[in-house]
């Protein structure tokens, strides 16, 4: 492919892209199989690498390109569950590493995972994977100022930093990961905060859970963007993927 043939195809999928998001019959059909698709506990039918991860495959595809993007030194992740999605930030770094020259068994690049309650059994699985010496994990509520001290200590010296928010999702937790792992983030970078499809489900969906429609991450995303004039929705990372668990979740660093 020519670099003008690039360029024409580049042009025709950001266009089509566009469409996507004023396209309101392929909305509507996308959000109806999501919504069935949660219903049936979809989300847990993968793994990357071996261990689980609870994800839509559209956003595991989009983490991948994501990471190809910002090509971060640091990731910060709340919310470790099985660590699939530690695997998967670490094993995309260690491939850029390799597409970069670097040595993939070890390099500068790495991940940071929080998590409130670290099952011991997850917790010996990810340290017994290939990719665990680029992982280190944080135990204890994400926005206790202790922790959130740590991760700040923990990331100094880093340059590049993409932050995952996916830990409790209520909004005043959402909120305050915002407001601590936010200014973490470096200008160009991300903070893709998942699970704001809360607001979009019917209301009582998730009655087990302390949070619903009105009082989740995408509330909190709202809220945060008000007090907040250095981060921008990148809506089109949305509307490339149309099923997500992440609408108005990626938002850019702009400044």
């Amino acid at each position: 492919m020519t670099s003008k043939e690039h360029s024409e195809f580049q042009n025709s999928r950001t266009q089509r892209i566009k469409g996507f998001g004023d396209d309101a019959p392929f909305q509507a059909a996308s959000a109806q199989w999501r919504n069935l698709s949660l219903e049936r506990q979809y989300v847990y039918n993968f793994s990357w690498l071996g261990r689980p991860i609870i994800q839509f495959p559209q956003d595991i595809q989009a983490t991948q390109e994501l990471i190809w993007d910002v090509k971060p030194d640091l990731i910060i992740e709340t919310g470790i569950a099985h660590g699939g999605s530690l695997i998967l930030s670490a094993s995309l770094l260690a491939l850029l590493d390799l597409c970069e020259g670097k040595d993939p068994s070890g390099g500068h690049r790495k991940v940071i995972g929080v998590d409130i309650d670290i099952r011991d059994h997850n917790r010996k699985a990810i340290e017994a994977h290939p990719m665990s010496r680029r992982i280190e994990m944080i135990q204890g509520s994400a926005i206790a100022p202790e922790i959130v001290a740590k991760v700040q200590a923990a990331a100094a010296g880093f340059g590049r930093v993409l932050v995952f928010l996916d830990s409790m999702h209520s909004h005043e937790h959402v909120l305050n990961e915002l407001r601590a792992y936010g200014p973490m983030v470096s200008v160009g970078s991300y903070c893709v905060v998942f699970d704001t499809v809360i607001e979009d489900m019917p209301a009582g969906h998730f009655s087990d859970r302390p949070w619903d429609v009105g009082d989740n991450p995408k509330t909190a995303v709202h809220a945060w963007l008000r007090e907040q004039p250095n981060f921008e929705i990148d809506a089109a990372r949305h509307d490339q993927l149309m099923i997500s668990v992440n609408p108005d979740g990626f938002l850019k660093r702009t400044s």
